[in-house]
């Protein structure tokens, strides 16, 4: 028997059987959709985090209070990973003695402290709750890297003068320079408006130490919530990192790495815990959602047992006039094969679409310095992939039934009733 005429019964059994058909092809598609939804959100999590983390200076290094313990999906990944990190005991302020600790570095360009907080704001009749961040203002514009949309950056000797971030100024109606804003009471001028990038600069109003001490509670002169190091050549970095390790150790009184009460970190180090994290999550989702097609699986073979039953007499004719095993074989094997392929197809275009409104709702609810859901990203290799998994899993299903057929006696099947 020809391969196309065995095709062709293959595709006459599905046709004649729509609703069984159907009900084992949504077992797939649900295994498939569910697969391709977790790959997609992922790897589109991975893009937008590794365009965000591009976007950073890498000679960039953070210097948090306490130390690293464990990381967190929902964590901040731009500028403060002591929200990664889970702290093993209270924390201890950063002062100005670790920041003469770390000029003395001979690698590290600029170090500067920095204090933050959440306050009320408001602009033109509206008030919200936005994190504000004090900076040095001799060397805030030397470190940061997010562009300027208008106005200008913070300089020395402002006083009441603050840089607004592209979401601030959205969610204020878009916000205008040389305008007043008042935090916690106080009156401020914005003489800038930040670029959208992607980070937690977006998200937050910056202004100088000074005035952000006077408005944030619970801050004091030369304590900081973290430290920023601009070091000069990247290419010493590894040596760098050790030796603020081990000059902020000396300089805490801490002998052992185990009871360091800081965390050094740079962008490429929290990309890589957060896409371990991501490719963990990933990998466990995936397999809750393999069970699906393994489900699929068995409803595609309860479907090729059925129609074997259901078409006994006419695999006696076919038999009876010269079909062989081999033949019996491949037309069931090639009937399941086609149920798992339609189910693969419609489950990757399911899997897409669902993923795109997971992460279109994951943006209209996400909170501000979290990882961004924005993006969904299915590759081309993935899609294959889905798809073989899919036919593989229609071959698995059909074998057992279409070697059952091919076995059949004909005598015995034309006697089937």
């Amino acid at each position: 028997m020809k391969f196309l005429s065995q095709i062709k019964l293959a595709i006459n059994i599905i046709i004649h059987s729509p609703l069984r058909s159907w009900l084992a092809i949504i077992g797939i598609v649900i295994g498939t959709a569910a697969i391709v939804a977790i790959l997609s959100i992922t790897e589109g999590a991975k893009a937008n985090l590794e365009k965000n983390l591009n976007m950073l200076d890498t000679r960039i290094v953070t210097i948090t209070p306490g130390s690293f313990r464990a990381n967190t999906i929902g964590s901040s990944f731009r500028e403060r990973p002591d929200n990664i990190a889970t702290n093993t005991k209270e924390t201890k302020n950063l002062t100005s003695k670790d920041i003469l600790v770390l000029k003395s570095i001979s690698n590290v360009e600029y170090a500067m402290g920095i204090i933050s907080g959440n306050e009320e704001v408001t602009y033109q009749g509206k008030t919200s709750r936005v994190n504000i961040q004090g900076v040095d203002t001799k060397i805030w514009k030397s470190i940061t890297t997010t562009e300027l949309a208008s106005g200008r950056y913070l300089m020395q000797g402002d006083v009441n003068s603050v840089v607004v971030g592209s979401r601030v100024s959205e969610a204020f109606s878009d916000m205008q320079i040389n305008r007043q804003i008042t935090i916690n009471g106080k009156s401020f001028k914005i003489v800038g408006i930040l670029k959208e990038s992607g980070g937690n600069d977006d998200n937050r109003i910056i202004m100088p130490i000074e005035s952000a001490i006077t408005i944030l509670d619970g801050k004091l002169q030369n304590n900081y919530d973290s430290i920023i190091v601009k070091v000069k050549d990247t290419n010493i970095l590894d040596d760098t990192l050790n030796q603020i390790n081990y000059k902020l150790m000396m300089s805490h009184g801490i002998i052992q790495e185990s009871k360091k009460d800081f965390t050094v970190s740079t962008p490429k180090a929290m990309q890589e815990r957060i896409t371990t994290t991501l490719n963990t999550m990933s990998l466990f989702l995936t397999s809750i959602a393999g069970v699906s097609l393994i489900v699929g699986l068995v409803g595609v073979m309860n479907t090729i047992f059925t129609s074997v039953l259901e078409k006994t007499k006419e695999i006696g004719i076919l038999k009876s006039l010269g079909a062989k095993n081999f033949d019996i074989l491949i037309i069931f094997i090639t009937n399941s094969a086609i149920i798992g392929l339609i189910g693969g197809i419609l489950g990757i275009i399911l899997g897409i679409v669902a993923s795109s409104i997971l992460t279109e709702y994951a943006t209209v609810g996400a909170m501000p310095g979290r990882i961004s859901l924005s993006a969904t990203y299915i590759s081309i290799s993935t899609i294959t992939r889905v798809l073989t998994i899919s036919l593989i899993t229609g071959l698995i299903a059909g074998s057992l039934p279409a070697y059952k057929a091919s076995r059949l006696k004909p005598i015995d099947a034309l006697r089937y009733e």
